[in-house]
């Protein structure tokens, strides 16, 4: 069995702004956080957030719900080149009701698949 089992697929207007995030040519470390909508089973988009640290993403994110992020980041590689590479970030607090980390968990590959976070 090579597929998983899905338990919530993701809107097709978040693959949309995932695919253009993908390729956006600003500079800025960016970040789109996600949630499930538990009564119609998909992924939404949370939230944009724009010139963001890491330490204010993390202040973003709820202290005892799960959420998917994908963070974009200026990099400055020890040879003077600079990347922008991009994060999947799949937070999942202490505290979270086991309900809810087991959407997350079973949904979670369908997300990286789906937005193309693999490549």
């Amino acid at each position: 069995m090579s597929e998983s089992l899905v338990v919530c697929d993701v809107a097709e207007d978040l693959v949309e702004k995932l695919r253009k995030f993908r390729f956006r040519k600003e500079t800025n470390n960016a970040a789109i956080i996600m949630k499930i909508d538990k009564d119609k089973r998909l992924v939404v988009l949370d939230e944009e957030l724009e010139g963001i640290s890491p330490d204010e993403l993390k202040d973003e994110l709820p202290e005892r719900q799960p959420r998917f992020i994908v963070y974009s980041y200026k990099y400055q590689h020890d040879d003077g080149r600079v990347s922008y590479p991009l994060c999947f970030i799949f937070s999942s607090p202490v505290g979270c009701k086991p309900e809810q980390q087991m959407m997350y968990a079973g949904s979670k590959n369908k997300l990286v698949q789906t937005a193309e976070l693999t490549k």
